[in-house]
C-alpha cells in the first residue's frame, strides 16, 4: 500500500486541474496535414488500484511516443491521445468513455479500459459509435466470439481461458487431472464482475474433474480478509487461486497466506496478481508465490531496450519511476499498444490508406487481420515477450495461452518456458454456447464470417 500511497500523493496534485480530461498534444504538422490517428485512454492514476494503471497506461503511452519517435508515426501518421482518469470505477469509466469519444474533429476508434466492470459499461455503445473495446486479458469472455461481439476483442487470452489453463498446470503439479479427485481448490477473489468472471470455467472443471470447489470473495478494495482467511484455514484447501486485483489486495493475501501457514508454493495469481508490485510489499511473504502470466517481466527484450534509449532517453517517457521499466505492468502496455498499432498498420494496407489514418470499420478490419507470426514478434523486437497468434473474424481471443512465474524474493522467474495452453475446445465451446445466448436474449443476429 505505501506504493500506491507514494504514486496517489504525486499524481492527485497533477490530476487536479485535469479531472476529467487531459489531451496530449501531437506535432503540429501532422495536425495541419490531418495526418493523425487519436487514440482514447481511460487510464487509472489514483486510488486502490494505481499501481496497475500507472505502469499499463504508462507502457501504452510510452510505446506510441516510440512509434512517433522512431518510425514518424505509421507510414506518416501521427499516432495521438488524450487520457482520462476513470480510478477503476464504471461510471466514471463510462462518462470517460463519452468524453474521449471525440477530440476536435477527431474520433475514437479503440477503447481499452483496462477494467472489467468499464468494459461491461461500455458493451452496448461500442457497436453503434464504430469502437474496437479491446479486453486484453481480461473483460466478458464471451466476447471472443466475433460473430455476436464484432466490436470487442478478448485479446490474447480472456478470462475463461486464463482459468482453464491455470487449472491443467496445477493439474501437472499434482501428476494430472484424475489426481485432483477430491481435492479443494480455493477461488479467492475480488467481489466484482472480474473476480466472479472465471467462474463458469471453474465449476465446470470441478465437475469434469472432481475437485472441490470453494468459493471466497472479497469485498472491494480487499484490503480486510480476516473473515477469509479464517474459512480458508478451517476448509484446509490443497490449493488457492487469488483473482485479486490492486497491490494492497494481493499483498494483503499473500500476508495472510503467511499469517496462517498456507504454503505460498500452493497459490497461484491472476494475471492482475502477479506484477512486481503487488508482491514486494509483503515482503519475504511472498517467496513461492506462484502467478499466471500475459507478459513476462524485465528489460531483456531488444523493443524494452530500445524504448528506455529513445523515449526515456529524450526525457519523453511516461514513468515517473523509471525503475519500473520492464516491470510486469508497464511490459503489459507495451504489448497492448502494439496490437493498435499493428492493427493501424494492417487497416491502412487493407483499405488502401497508406500514410492515411482510418474509421472505425478500417480499424476493426486492421484487429481482424492481427498475425503475430514468429517473424513479426522478431522484427518487432519481442521474441518471447508475447506468443505467435492470430484473429479472425469469429475469433477475436487468439492465443489463449499463459505462462506461470514465481517470485523468488527479489524478482520473477519464468516456471514454465513455453506457453501454457487452456482447453482451447471446452473454452470455444463455452464461449459460443454463451454468445448465442447473449445473442437471443439481446435479439443480436450473428454476423457470417467466412
Amino acid at each position: 500500500m505505501n506504493f500506491v500511497k507514494r504514486i496517489n500523493s504525486t499524481l492527485r496534485g497533477l490530476l487536479a486541474t485535469v479531472s476529467v480530461l487531459a489531451a496530449v498534444a501531437v506535432p503540429s504538422l501532422a495536425q495541419a496535414q490531418g495526418k493523425e490517428q487519436y487514440f482514447g485512454i481511460p487510464s487509472y492514476r489514483v486510488g486502490a488500484f494505481a499501481a496497475g494503471g500507472t505502469g499499463f497506461f504508462g507502457g501504452i503511452i510510452d510505446y506510441l511516443q516510440y512509434v512517433n519517435m522512431k518510425e514518424g508515426g505509421v507510414n506518416g501518421v501521427q499516432m495521438s491521445w488524450a487520457e482520462c482518469e476513470t480510478e477503476y470505477n464504471a461510471a466514471r469509466g463510462v462518462e470517460c468513455y463519452q468524453r474521449l469519444l471525440k477530440k476536435g474533429n477527431l474520433q475514437m476508434h479503440i477503447f481499452e479500459p483496462l477494467a472489467t466492470p468499464i468494459a461491461y459499461g461500455v458493451l452496448n455503445r461500442v457497436d453503434d459509435d464504430k469502437v474496437v473495446l479491446t479486453q486484453y486479458g481480461y473483460g466478458r469472455s464471451d466476447a471472443a466470439d466475433g460473430r455476436v461481439f464484432p466490436w470487442v476483442f478478448s485479446t490474447m487470452t480472456s478470462y475463461w481461458s486464463q482459468a482453464s489453463a491455470i487449472m491443467n498446470w496445477i493439474s501437472t503439479k499434482e501428476g494430472g487431472t484424475d489426481k485432483l479427485k477430491g481435492k479443494k481448490v480455493v477461488h479467492l477473489h475480488l467481489d466484482s464482475a472480474f473476480g466472479r468472471e472465471p467462474l463458469p470455467v471453474l465449476r465446470k472443471l470441478a465437475a469434469n474433474w472432481g475437485f472441490e470447489l470453494i468459493e471466497v470473495p472479497v469485498a472491494s478494495p480487499g484490503i480486510e480478509q480476516s473473515a477469509q482467511w479464517l474459512r480458508i484455514r478451517q476448509a484446509n484447501p490443497d490449493w488457492v487461486i487469488s483473482w485479486g486485483f490492486g497491490a494492497g489486495m494481493n499483498s494483503t493475501t499473500i500476508t495472510n497466506a503467511a499469517r496462517i501457514n498456507f504454503p505460498r508454493e500452493k497459490m497461484v495469481g491472476v494475471w492482475w496478481a502477479g506484477s512486481e508490485e503487488d508482491v514486494i510489499p509483503a515482503g519475504d511473504a511472498a517467496k513461492g508465490y506462484f502467478a499466471a502470466a500475459n507478459v513476462p517481466s524485465g528489460k531483456q527484450f531488444a523493443l524494452v531496450q530500445d524504448i528506455e534509449k529513445v523515449v526515456y532517453g529524450a526525457n519523453k517517457g511516461n514513468l515517473a519511476d523509471t525503475k519500473r521499466i520492464g516491470n510486469i505492468y508497464w511490459n503489459r502496455g507495451v504489448t497492448a499498444a502494439i496490437f493498435w498499432v499493428e492493427a493501424v498498420r494492417n487497416g491502412q494496407r487493407i483499405a488502401n490508406k497508406r500514410g492515411q489514418a482510418l474509421n472505425g470499420d478500417e480499424m476493426r478490419a486492421g484487429f481482424e487481420a492481427l498475425d503475430l507470426t514468429p517473424q513479426r514478434l522478431k522484427d518487432l523486437g519481442m521474441e518471447g515477450m508475447l506468443p505467435p497468434f492470430k484473429l479472425s473474424c469469429a475469433d477475436h481471443e487468439g492465443a489463449g495461452v499463459i505462462k506461470i512465474i514465481q517470485w523468488d524474493g527479489s524478482k520473477w522467474n519464468l516456471v514454465t518456458p513455453t506457453w501454457v495452453s487452456s482447453d482451447k475446445k471446452m473454452v470455444r465451446e463455452m464461449v459460443e454456447e454463451s454468445a448465442a445466448k447473449c445473442a437471443v436474449e439481446q435479439k443480436i443476429t450473428p454476423r457470417k464470417c467466412s
